[in-house]
């Protein structure tokens, strides 16, 4: 789950990684103008990033608590024991869909550890594995690299699906999720009026040429996006999850949440 920071002493927006995904899939759904290339082929890439984090589904159900919040387990401080098996349930949900959805996902997972591929050099979560874990990291890597040479090679063996196991056509669609998805974080981590100017590098504008994409935050939860990259200025995008307070510590938190009303942030997305 994704636990929103908050000013002191007021409830945390707590966000489901579905429901984060499905924010991350409205965005999918209107990418693409004159200046940038839309999702191609389209339903089998939405699907990807509408679901990229589907391996989360069981954890986010149980609700596990954090004993230094009183909530949920934040993203970055679940147990790494717990998201390794995320890391590769996404891709064995997506794959059931379709073999490109199954091959983005198995490389949204990878890229995790090992810096998005170099987009993000500076963010190597593998080095940050203990070493006693290292071993089970290790090892579900390399699973994740044997499933995207599978995925390929089924690919390519279909007259169908053949020109679909492009390498750039690949990694074009692996950097669209990419920022579908830190776009999604940007909105998701923090509240508005606290989320402030950010920079997103490597956005695909089309097969050869990516640009680099500066968010500002305007007052109203109003984002202005240079260049523009949807296809209709004033874009409103909503997240849904529940508003909480810290529990006392052993408390239920799946039944909480279960009772507590879903509520919505919505964003506007506007061209300079």
């Amino acid at each position: 789950m994704i636990v929103q920071n908050a000013p002191e002493g007021e409830n945390r927006f707590v966000i489901a990684m579905g429901q984060h995904t499905a924010f991350a899939g409205q965005l999918a759904e209107h990418f693409g103008n004159e200046e940038f290339e839309p999702l191609d082929p389209y339903e089998p890439l939405w699907y990807v990033v509408a679901n990229h984090d589907r391996g989360w589904d069981e954890l986010d159900a149980a609700a596990a608590q954090d004993p230094s919040s009183g909530l949920p387990y934040n993203l970055g401080a679940t147990p790494l024991e717990d998201i390794v098996s995320t890391s590769a349930g996404s891709p064995e949900f997506n794959q059931r869909h379709h073999p490109l959805s199954g091959l983005i996902s198995s490389m949204h997972s990878y890229g995790l550890y090992h810096g998005r591929y170099g987009l993000a050099p500076d963010k190597l979560f593998i080095n940050k594995v203990p070493a006693h874990l290292r071993p089970t990291v290790d090892e579900m890597l390399n699973a994740e690299t044997a499933r995207q040479g599978r995925l390929k090679a089924e690919l390519a063996s279909n007259p169908d699906t053949a020109h679909l196991a492009d390498e750039e056509l690949i990694f074009t669609a692996y950097k669209q999720l990419q920022f579908f998805d830190t776009f999604s974080l940007y909105c998701h981590l923090q509240p508005a009026g606290m989320r402030g100017t950010s920079e997103f590098r490597h956005v695909p504008a089309g097969y050869r040429y990516d640009a680099s994409i500066i968010v500002t935050e305007r007052p109203g939860a109003v984002y202005e996006l240079d260049p523009f990259p949807f296809d209709a200025d004033g874009l409103e995008v909503s997240t849904e999850g529940r508003y909480l307070s810290p529990a006392p510590a052993g408390s239920d938190l799946a039944a909480i949440i279960a009772d507590t009303p879903i509520s919505k942030q919505t964003v506007r997305l506007v061209a300079p």
